[in-house]
């Protein structure tokens, strides 16, 4: 696969236009029903986009910004870009005006496409600031609001499509013909956990490379294989299987609800009964979540009857483990055929043959209970700098627990000194865009771009991945200590918590910052209301608290979350790793909080800066005794 020929973007979609023109490429629903592009049409209306590109005079080397929910317009928008020898640079539609405008500026956006009328604003406010925005175009509305006080022209989506009908093809066939594999074709910016989002620059080999070695990885992709597109565009992850793997092979991608991830993805997915399916770990945990409330209010002897269908399941996906034997142990036909098939149907995974996490970390509970239903979850391991998959499980090569082995064609290891991860390949990054400086500290003279992750990698090759570097702590001690690992940890043992951030840098002994499990308003605001999970809990642990202030003077659930604290202090693998004191917070961890990016990731600073209040006054109360001291469970503030 290493010396694969290097094609372009274009040369991938002709390719499969010319085989599976006819075939179904994406499929969108509206008002109850399905309209559906061919590839062909796909592939036109990608060239319209590029045209009407032209047409307004955006040059070579500029850039498409694209705001908002995953849509046919998205794709096109992207593609487009591409065709008329710009870049695509998504934005995250959780951004702010001036989140948007860092970006457009940066990566010297012509146009930016907007999901609706709210994201349309954001544009529309800082338009007069962007020196490079000729226009911006809507869709997912039929008119343009006549009120709108703009300095550049704004066109619904159709409308712009109809600006290049002047356009030669053998002018747009110049710029497409004018591409090489080593051009950059996209732009990918990171979250921005510590300042600014840097701009990764992807090559279309980058990407065309990546997406056929991926999907090889696990057998190919064919026309009949189904994914299903919820997770953000502007990620990497959803740029490889959303647009880039599916074009492989002729592929079929659904477009999910723009409320999704509050609800209606779990019916998209009965309807569309995936092949190929990816989601985050808080996917599939509120997938485990939703089956565990099923079951408590099941009669006793069906939950007897599933419990032994699922160690049937859990004992075929042990089978399944690198270096055994694989099969599926005796009754498991019995089992599937009795409960097993049907909750795959349940959940619209019963022709799903391969099911990924990643991006975050996912407690091994999750990952177990998936196994006992036979839907075995593999996890991988990228970064947009890496153009998606760096190690990956497939079938035959799964260890649980494990982000899996090195993606075919490329090298990895572990530096010595550091224990931190590199790796080198084709589909290592251009590097970032206007950031020289940047770009040489993450890839170093011999090609190893430097992941910031520390790891660890077995005999068989299997990497996990033990903390990050720039957020280890360095207790007053020098121990260095990987904090997402006991995060996680807690987590596992608190089931109604729903952030955990460890602190003590420099500090004689580390503390945790907890968040309680709350219902969330539409705009993504926490509210005092617990949610199911953490009533369930209140409710096992004989509390009345149905609020966080009520949690805070409950007996019960101190004694709760120090008790949670005290058996993931057992498994720490030194006394430095233990967290002594905890503290609730009134208000849990979000994105439009600022304290999560829209991947989720904790931004350490912001919440190291907006409870500095808090976490000082748990260092100035008297020292604690280790809280795995049985006199003694913990102190809590």
């Amino acid at each position: 696969m290493g010396a694969e020929t290097p094609v372009t973007v274009m040369q991938v979609f002709q390719k499969t236009v010319k085989a599976y023109g006819s075939k179904d490429a994406l499929k969108t629903k509206k008002n109850g029903e399905w309209t559906t592009y061919t590839w062909s049409q796909y592939y036109e209306e990608c060239k319209k986009f590029a045209k009407s590109l032209i047409s307004i005079g955006m040059e070579t080397n500029k850039s498409v910004n694209v705001i908002g929910f995953n849509s046919p317009q998205w794709l096109i928008a992207n593609n487009g870009a591409i065709f008329a020898g710009g870049m695509a640079a998504g934005i995250y539609a959780t951004n702010n005006s001036m989140a948007c405008k860092f970006i457009a500026e940066h990566s010297e956006g012509t146009v930016a496409v907007c999901d609706g009328v709210v994201q349309l604003k954001k544009f529309v406010e800082i338009a007069s600031n962007l020196k490079d925005l000729k226009a911006l175009v809507l869709y997912n509305a039929d008119t343009v609001p006549t009120d709108l006080n703009c300095t550049v022209p704004i066109h619904t989506f159709d409308e712009f499509l109809k600006l290049g009908l002047d356009v030669s093809d053998s002018a747009l066939a110049t710029r497409m013909e004018g591409q090489r594999p080593g051009h950059c074709c996209t732009l990918i910016y990171t979250s921005g956990t510590t300042g600014n989002p840097k701009g990764v620059m992807i090559s279309h080999d980058n990407i065309t490379w990546t997406a056929k070695v991926a999907s090889q990885s696990f057998g190919g992709l064919t026309p009949d294989d189904r994914f299903v597109s919820y997770l953000p565009l502007s990620h990497v992850a959803a740029q490889m299987l959303d647009i880039h793997a599916p074009m492989t092979n002729g592929s079929t991608l659904f477009f999910a609800q723009p409320d999704a991830l509050k609800g209606s993805l779990g019916g998209t997915l009965k309807e569309v009964k995936p092949t190929i399916f990816f989601g985050v770990p808080r996917v599939w945990e509120k997938i485990a979540e939703k089956m565990q409330g099923f079951a408590r209010t099941n009669p006793p002897l069906k939950n007897k009857i599933i419990t032994w269908a699922k160690e049937k399941g859990a004992s075929k996906n042990a089978l399944a483990q690198f270096g055994n034997s694989g099969g599926s142990p005796c009754g498991y036909g019995c089992a599937h055929k009795l409960i097993l098939g049907k909750i795959q149907d349940l959940l619209g995974l019963s022709e799903c043959r391969m099911a990924f996490t990643g991006a975050a970390p996912i407690t091994r509970e999750t990952l177990d209970y998936f196994a006992s239903l036979d839907i075995p979850v593999y996890e991988l391991f990228g970064q947009s700098e890496g153009s998606g998959p760096q190690t990956i499980n497939i079938p035959g090569k799964w260890k649980i627990g494990t982000a899996g082995v090195a993606l075919d064609s490329t090298d990895m290891k572990v530096v010595n000194d550091t224990q931190e991860l590199v790796y080198k390949g084709r589909h290592i990054m251009m590097g970032y865009l206007k950031a020289e400086d940047k770009t040489k500290e993450a890839i170093d003279e011999d090609g190893w771009l430097h992941s910031g992750d520390c790891a660890k990698i077995d005999a068989d090759g299997f990497m996990s991945i033990t903390g990050r570097i720039k957020e280890l702590i360095i207790t007053a001690g020098g121990e260095n200590v990987p904090p997402v690992i006991i995060e996680e940890k807690i987590k596992e043992h608190a089931k109604a918590l729903s952030n955990v951030m460890v602190v003590g840098d420099q500090r004689k002994f580390l503390a945790a910052l907890f968040c309680l499990r709350v219902k969330m308003d539409d705009k993504g605001n926490p509210l005092e209301a617990f949610d199911d999970q953490a009533l369930l809990v209140a409710k096992d642990i004989g509390s009345s608290a149905t609020t966080v202030a009520e949690a805070k003077q409950c007996d019960q659930f101190k004694a709760y979350l120090d008790g949670a604290l005290k058996a993931a202090n057992k498994d720490a693998p030194s006394r430095a790793q233990n967290v002594q004191k905890w503290i609730l917070l009134d208000r849990d961890f979000t994105i439009i909080g600022g304290e999560l990016t829209p991947t989720l990731k904790l931004k350490r600073p912001v919440v190291l800066a907006k409870y500095m209040n808090e976490i000082d006054a748990m260092y100035n109360a008297p020292a604690p005794k280790p809280v795995t001291d049985e006199k003694r469970t913990g102190e809590s503030i």
